[in-house]
C-alpha cells in the first residue's frame, strides 16, 4: 500500500469551506460528510486525527470530491470514502461510504481505521 486516500463528501475551495462549516454548526444533522464532521473543528483539522494518521505506517493523502474527480477520475462512489494506492494500481476503495457514516466520534473512526490498517 502506497498510500490512504480519505475523500470527504465535499468540495474543495474557500467559499465551500465556509458554507460547510456553517452547515456543520447549525444543522449538524443533515450535514452530508461524517468524515468533515469528525475530524475538523471551527479551527481546522483536529489535532488528535492529524497526530493519529501521521502514526500510520503508510502516506496520508486528503481530498474534497471535486479533487478526487479531477485527479483520479472517480465519480461513483458514494462518498465520504477511503482509498488504498498501490503503485502500479489506481486507487481501490478500502473505507465505503456506510462505514465511514457509521462513525459517530473520532475515536470510532481511528478505530475504523485500525482494524483496517491491522487486517
Amino acid at each position: 500500500m502506497e498510500k490512504i486516500i480519505f475523500v470527504y463528501n465535499a468540495d474543495s475551495g474557500l467559499f465551500n469551506g465556509i458554507k460547510d462549516l456553517l452547515h456543520k454548526n447549525f444543522s449538524p444533522e443533515t450535514y452530508a460528510c461524517r468524515l468533515c464532521a469528525v475530524t475538523y473543528d471551527n479551527s481546522g483539522m483536529v489535532r488528535e486525527w492529524k497526530e493519529f494518521t501521521q502514526t500510520l505506517k503508510t502516506s496520508v493523502e486528503f481530498l474534497h470530491r471535486d479533487e478526487l474527480e479531477d485527479k483520479y477520475a472517480i465519480t461513483d462512489i458514494p462518498l465520504p470514502a477511503a482509498f488504498i494506492h498501490c503503485r502500479d494500481e489506481g486507487p481501490k476503495l478500502w473505507l465505503n461510504a456506510e462505514m465511514m457514516n457509521g462513525c459517530n466520534t473520532l475515536e470510532d473512526l481511528k478505530q475504523l481505521v485500525k482494524n483496517k490498517t491491522d487486517s
